[in-house]
């Protein structure tokens, strides 16, 4: 019997902690139900006021998940209380990002979000409220926990709040931030959000602020900072300058892909795509086919790279990673793609004592996670090295050359080396001979960079075994000769992009590298351009012929872009042939060619795309014949393709196919199909011979069918071919509507019920059939009066009334069982 209010004030201070968030949880519904009187209205308000005191968490908690949706009703109901969330709401949320209570934090950090992507606040509430209570929890007497959620809190609210605001209050403390040596958490924090912050910040301040924070974060001794510096560098290098990103960006990226951690060469390799398309041009827009990639984190297009370890956020402090160690393989070091075994064989279970892994290999001794504190030593710096500097370094890896991870670090600190050759200014006063002969020195001439055939034989019984890690002398050659004929990209960048498809790097970096590789490259294709094509030819014809039937299907749906990019005479000489082979791959290959065919064949010269009708009818054929999916998906391109072929050729070749497809057991697939032949009826119309054979087909095949589904078709093609006007009304009249007048005596009420639809909300819509100059106006008139008596009751209905929907289709399928 209580009011609302009363139900408020009873339980509102009841010494049951689960009243009180029953209370917290209805406050939008007692606001609902007084919402028309202004002071009960300003009574509630104060309730949730003196309810935010309230000692239990879990009720401060509740509150806060309510107050968004609060909010949004005080929103929709101004008039009615003014300045309710400015006065009573956002002084909540402000006090809450600072409680003691870690669920109350996080609830409010999230409601926080929401309310500015709602936009409920107020610009001026965000600037003099919000942002300086984030600015203040992360000065350095504010725990751990709290400085690494504010800085994560500031790093999202920036692109909210602007440039202004970010500028003059987050971004002092987020470059502090980045060089806070005692936590790394709020460094991965700032790195991981990098790009972020530059995007708002804009070049100048990137360039004279944030660059330098940057190549520090990129240096950092934790893994998981670079790691994180690695997988925002594109959007990093977006908001450079075009000189930046070549002489300083590029030479630091290096220094990632060649990193002592597997997982940071990991997201390097996934990056380095996506970073080359930023040396595109302005206009090309490159960075649109890593969207898919940013969107999920499946690549292929998006489809698909699972990530390869799921990084756990931390615990504690950095000086508790050891107990990290023990949840996640990620907190091995340098020397991460090792496992862990048992040292003593005490430790190692009885059924396994004298299995050959353990009897006949050396233990692998166990590794400390404090050396992962210590890699720094390790590393070769991110700042660009010179020419003396990686020679060095590569000496001193040159006695651990037998460990794959170092064979992969001399392969790109070598590449890095001949690009300080090819970036000098060498190239400018040697003819073309002696810049080849520069860029790719022969055998002998390696020895600067890359120890020689009989230098190595100490530690490599022949150049055959280099294979895996570094190219033979040969292969050098080949690879730098393409690559140099480019001046849009830096040179080692390229080459550590085509070496992508090396199978040494799926052993030592990433065994998705190809498949990232694949994803990235009609970015990369576009942002060398058409003329540049030849760097890249190579690589895409190993992918096209890769093992993994992911890499191969990334390239499917990806095909027809790069088409467009090198234009149909590139596109006929060396991407249809690989399309021809994707036609006869797996089933998950095929369907990447089949989405996008129709993009495909319109770009090719009008003789090679002819060819294609003789191989349309394979697509009929899958591997798997409940994949009903792929033949929908071979209507809906049918449909398209119709525009690409003349009338005799779609008779000849698309007729037969849309007509199997009428037949398919799936309904879905059916009534695809439909309307593929009323676009083949609109196609074949300019040809009144072709025309007039094809509906004396339709007649034949369906309207005569033995099915009374076949039969149902008819009376839905008919259907289609009016509303869509695919043929004139007297060329329906004469050849179609006869035969469709018939179908008032079939034996199946769903027969009868479409072809009332069919009359009454489609024929008898246009003038035409109601006057005198329609031969068959009697007839249909006949057979209305007919379908009016029917004994069944829909059929009656149908043919009776007008119903509120026209279209047909729809209420056609309600009707049709969806047999499989």
């Amino acid at each position: 019997m209580l009011t609302p209010l009363g139900r408020l004030d009873k339980y509102i201070s009841s010494e049951n902690i689960f009243n009180r968030q029953m209370v917290a949880r209805s406050l939008l519904d007692t606001l609902r139900a007084v919402s028309e009187d202004e002071r009960d209205c300003v009574s509630v308000l104060e309730q949730i006021d003196r309810l935010a005191d309230d000692s239990e968490p879990t009720v401060r908690a509740e509150l806060m998940e309510q107050i968004p949706h609060i909010a949004i009703f005080c929103q929709e109901n101004r008039p009615s209380i003014p300045f309710a969330f400015s006065k009573y709401l956002l002084p909540i949320v402000v006090r809450y990002l600072s409680d003691q209570n870690n669920l109350v934090r996080k609830t409010s950090q999230a409601a926080l979000l929401v309310l500015l992507e709602q936009e409920l606040m107020e610009r001026g509430d965000v600037e003099s409220l919000v942002c300086p209570v984030l600015v203040d929890l992360t000065a350095p007497d504010s725990s751990d926990d709290v400085k690494t959620e504010a800085m994560a809190i500031i790093c999202k609210v920036a692109p909210m709040v602007g440039r202004d605001v970010t500028e003059r209050l987050f971004l002092p403390r987020f470059c502090e931030m980045c060089c806070d040596s005692r936590m790394f958490h709020v460094r991965k924090v700032c790195a991981a959000n990098f790009g972020d912050m530059c995007g708002v910040v804009g070049g100048e301040a990137t360039e004279e602020l944030l660059l330098p924070r940057f190549f520090q974060l990129c240096s950092d001794n934790v893994w998981g900072v670079r790691k994180a510096c690695a997988e925002c560098f594109m959007t990093v290098s977006s908001a450079s300058s075009p000189d930046v990103r070549r002489t300083k960006l590029s030479s630091l990226f290096i220094s990632l892909i060649s990193d002592p951690s597997r997982w940071v060469r990991q997201a390097a390799f996934q990056s380095l795509g996506p970073f080359i398309s930023t040396f595109a041009s302005p206009s090309s827009n490159a960075s649109q086919f890593f969207r898919d990639e940013e969107r999920s984190g499946a690549q292929t297009h998006s489809t698909d790279a699972e990530a390869v370890c799921a990084q756990q956020e931390p615990a504690g402090r950095e000086e508790q990673d050891e107990d990290r160690a023990a949840q996640t393989a990620e907190s091995l070091t340098a020397d991460d793609s090792q496992k862990c075994l048992p040292s003593s064989s005490e430790e190692i279970p009885e059924q396994e004592l004298f299995n050959s892994f353990h009897f006949w290999r050396t233990p692998i001794p166990r590794i400390d996670p404090e050396l992962e504190l210590l890699e720094e030593d390790r590393r070769p710096s991110a700042p660009a090295l010179d020419r003396k500097h990686l020679q060095e370094l590569i000496e001193n890896l040159e006695p651990h050359i037998d460990d794959p991870d170092v064979k992969a670090q001399v392969d790109v600190l070598t590449a890095a080396l001949r690009a300080t050759a090819l970036d000098s200014g060498l190239e400018d006063t040697l003819s073309h001979h002696a810049l080849l002969t520069v860029s790719v020195p022969s055998c002998t001439a390696l020895t600067d960079s890359v120890p020689s055939c009989t230098a190595l034989t100490d530690s490599v019984s022949s150049c055959t075994a280099l294979t895996d890690a570094i190219p033979s002398c040969t292969a050098l050659t080949t690879l730098s000769h393409d690559a140099v004929l480019q001046d849009v990209v830096p040179q080692a960048l390229l080459e550590q992009y085509l070496s992508m498809t090396d199978p040494s790097r799926a052993q030592t970096v990433d065994m998705e590298i190809a498949r990232h590789c694949a994803f990235s490259l009609p970015g990369v294709a576009l942002t060398l351009g058409r003329q540049n094509w030849h760097c890249l030819r190579d690589t895409y014809e190993t992918l096209a012929s890769d093992m993994q039937w992911k890499v191969r299907r990334t390239l499917a749906f990806s095909i027809h872009e790069l088409a467009l990019i090198l234009g149909d005479q590139l596109t006929a000489a060396h991407l249809v042939p690989i399309f021809n082979s994707f036609l006869k791959d797996l089933d998950e290959v095929r369907i990447g060619v089949l989405k996008h065919l129709y993009d495909f064949l319109k770009l090719l010269h009008q003789d090679t795309r002819r060819k294609y009708l003789y191989q349309l009818q394979e697509f009929l054929v899958t591997d798997n014949s409940r994949n009903w999916r792929f033949r929908s998906e071979l209507a809906e391109q049918l449909v398209l393709l119709l525009e690409l072929y003349s009338a005799q050729d779609v008779h000849d070749y698309l007729r037969p196919l849309a007509l199997c497809l009428c037949t398919d057991r799936v309904s879905s697939v059916r009534w695809t199909s439909y309307r593929l032949v009323s676009e083949i009826i609109r196609k074949l119309s300019s040809c009144s011979s072709l025309l007039v054979s094809f509906l004396g087909e339709l007649v034949e095949k369906f309207c005569h069918s033995q099915k009374w589904s076949g039969r149902q078709a008819f009376a839905f093609v008919c259907q289609l071919s009016i509303e869509e006007e695919c043929l004139s009304l007297d060329q329906f009249s004469e050849h179609l509507l006869p035969p469709l007048l018939q179908l008032a005596s079939d034996p199946v009420p769903n027969v009868r019920v479409l072809l009332a639809k069919t009359l009454r909300q489609t024929l008898l819509e246009r003038e035409y059939f109601l006057s005198s100059v329609n031969c068959q106006q009697v007839a249909l008139e006949h057979t209305l009066v007919a379908l009016q008596t029917d004994v069944d009751k829909d059929v009656k209905y149908f043919a009776s009334v007008h119903p509120g929907s026209t279209r047909l289709n729809e209420d056609a399928m309600s009707t049709t069982s969806s047999t499989y």
